[in-house]
């Protein structure tokens, strides 16, 4: 509390950064966190909210009064503002309605025109503030626009001047670096078609999957991407601090969902919720465990008959999980990342049954070794060996093979991926090693 205070007062006159805030905010209890979030500057209050973890969100809204909330909506940007208002009516519907009412006809617009579009388009990220400027405006004109925009702070982390024709068409991007260096007195176009360089826009299309855009900023360096129509009006524009946030909530869905998570439910504070989803596939694996003793229990009289078996097998089955991790792992985070392309498939697969083979030779020597100085029996030390190079090159196989059929049937690779392959992995090593056994040493 003191440390928020103190923190506010020392940043008084200058500009005070909401996640600094929030950091602070995030280390009070919760008597304390009642107080201390009426303090924030109230044009800070929907920066700082949307850097809280949801359960902090829930208290912003419960602590604020409608004019508060109301307040903090209006300073944000349209993405941020939508993302404010969705968060308002998860937490209590009858708030989020008397906020937006109190919202101007443009903010409410503004919010109709992005909720038209799904999550998992580009339309539902974009920012509908972008600078814009026509073919045929002289550079000075243009210039001291912007400048007044900027004093008035209409305008917020402007890196890219967008021109566009008569009928709002985007035509080019044009960087300020390079407004600046170009001839005042000329028009836009007019500098253009004297430039050697190229201005030809790089764009994302509002009905686009998000994830590609993504994938536009990490293959181009981009800080910023227009967004436009399939007629190619200009709608909004996507920023680098956006496309992080992005990436972060991707890539922590995926950690969550290879760990068979849900990642809604683990940021909600209802334990129940998040139980059930854990339950439902701590239930699956537990199908897959009984179908792995089932595999054991064909092989019961052979385990009886020589207990060195009961004391190796877990280790065949554990270094084949461990192995198909690890290819399971990398497939998925190079398709997330889009460094597996199309035809690609038969490369990674090749690739990874060559690292299992490989490993599993290499594992199979050492343990086929340790069996046979262990338990003084030769042909153990063979019968693990042969097993450990089956368990390992299939957990290779399916490691590789299953997020690319799930990403072949659209469906995220991440999902199911860890349940199929300790399936594979523990029901190959117990059948491979208790099945080799009975025939070789028994």
């Amino acid at each position: 509390m003191n440390d928020l205070k103190q923190y506010l007062e020392s940043h008084v006159e200058s500009e005070m950064h909401p996640s600094e805030i929030a950091k602070i905010l995030k280390n009070l209890s919760d008597s304390e966190f009642s107080q201390a979030i009426k303090l924030v500057p109230k044009n800070l209050v929907g920066d700082v909210a949307l850097a809280l973890p949801d359960r902090l969100f829930d208290d912003v809204v419960e602590n604020l009064s409608v004019d508060a909330l109301s307040h903090a909506a209006t300073e944000l940007e349209s993405d941020d503002q939508l993302e404010f208002m969705q968060g308002l009516e998860e937490v209590d519907e009858d708030v989020a309605s008397k906020v937006y009412e109190t919202l101007d006809d443009e903010d409410k617009e503004e919010l109709a025109q992005l909720q038209q579009y799904q999550e998992s388009e580009a339309g539902a990220n974009m920012q509908l503030e972008v600078f814009t400027a026509n073919e045929g405006e002289i550079v000075q004109d243009v210039i001291k626009r912007f400048a007044k925009l900027r004093k008035e702070n209409e305008l917020e982390n402007v890196q890219n001047l967008f021109i566009v024709d008569s009928r709002n068409r985007l035509l080019y991007t044009v960087g300020l670096d390079d407004l600046l260096i170009f001839d005042f007195s000329k028009t836009i176009k007019e500098n253009i078609e004297l430039s050697e360089d190229s201005f030809e826009p790089i764009r994302a299309y509002d009905r686009e999957n998000i994830k590609d855009v993504v994938h536009s900023f990490e293959q181009y360096d981009l800080s910023v991407i227009p967004v436009v129509n399939e007629d190619g009006v200009l709608l909004g524009r996507i920023t680098s601090d956006d496309i992080y946030d992005i990436i972060n909530e991707h890539a922590t869905e995926q950690m969550y969902n290879l760990a068979g998570v849900d990642d809604d439910a683990e940021e909600d504070e209802d334990v129940l919720k998040a139980g059930r989803k854990r339950a439902s596939w701590l239930g699956i694996n537990l199908l897959t465990a009984i179908a792995a003793s089932f595999v054991i229990g064909i092989f019961a009289d052979t385990i009886n008959s020589m207990v060195a078996l009961a004391v190796l097998m877990p280790i065949v089955a554990s270094m084949g999980g461990n192995a198909g991790t690890q290819t399971l792992t990398v497939v998925v985070r190079q398709l997330a990342l889009g460094d597996i392309s199309q035809g690609d498939a038969m490369r990674i697969i090749k690739k990874e049954l060559f690292i299992a083979l490989m490993n599993g030779l290499l594992f199979a020597v050492i343990m086929g070794l340790i069996a046979w100085v262990w338990f003084d029996i030769k042909l153990l030390g063979i019968v693990i060996g042969l097993s450990m190079v089956i368990n390992l090159f299939m957990a290779g196989f399916f490691g590789a093979t299953v997020p690319l059929m799930l990403k072949w049937l659209n469906v995220d690779p991440a999902i199911g991926s860890t349940v199929i392959l300790t399936t594979v992995t523990d029901v190959v090593g117990f059948f491979s090693f208790l099945g080799l056994a009975k025939y070789i040493l028994l």
